[in-house]
């Protein structure tokens, strides 16, 4: 599967959004988009006007780059959330907001959203007291996420939690610090998704 390495604020200027590919990083003075000069808030965007076909493939980019997905693994959510009751859109949102990485980054656990893909990897987590390695995990109501009971993966754990103390933890989940338990309380609604998002444009261009 293919890697992106070339810098992630090119992304967020692709797409002219913040997709928090450098975690809190993004919030300061040492944004690589803001501190552009002429770009402040919603930046400023370069080139040719879009089409609809450009408008629909936008937002989708800016979907999959938000949460770290690649085009099959987009896919495959977008078939599942399909086979759902309800709403595709909503049903793809909250499924991508369910991926363990992006708990993980809620929850203070990693700095980003690729941070915590790491920390994951790595096996420094555990769900149910089962480890869990793969980033895409689902979450489910019932859930206990807490990393594995070695001294390192506390250590670091509790590091990232310290430093992220700032961050607002959505309704959904609830963290016990003192434990470095976190608890998924139900799932994520569509006024719960990190990302401002039009998913209806989304859907219009997958369903064809």
């Amino acid at each position: 599967m293919a890697r992106y390495t070339d810098p992630k604020c090119k992304l967020c200027r692709r797409e002219g959004v913040k997709l928090y590919l450098k975690g809190s990083r993004c919030e300061t003075v040492k944004c690589g988009v803001t501190k552009r000069k002429g770009m402040s808030g919603k930046f400023a965007k370069r080139g040719k006007k879009l089409s609809e076909y450009g408008v629909h493939f936008r937002e989708k980019q800016k979907l999959k780059r938000f949460y770290g997905v690649f085009e099959r693994q987009f896919r495959n959510y977008y078939n599942k959330a399909e086979r759902k009751k309800g709403n595709t859109g909503e049903n793809l949102l909250i499924l991508l907001e369910r991926r363990l990485d992006n708990v993980l980054y809620l929850i203070g656990y990693g700095f980003s959203r690729s941070h915590a893909r790491q920390v994951i990897n790595h096996g420094h987590i555990t769900v149910n007291g089962k480890k869990v390695d793969i980033a895409s995990f689902l979450v489910k109501p019932g859930d206990v996420i807490k990393p594995i009971n070695k001294e390192d993966s506390i250590n670091m754990i509790r590091l990232n939690v310290d430093s992220n103390k700032n961050l607002e933890l959505p309704s959904w989940l609830e963290l016990k610090e003192s434990e470095l338990e976190c608890h998924v309380l139900h799932l994520p609604d569509r006024d719960e998704v990190s990302i401002s998002v039009q998913e209806q444009l989304v859907v219009e261009l997958c369903s064809k």
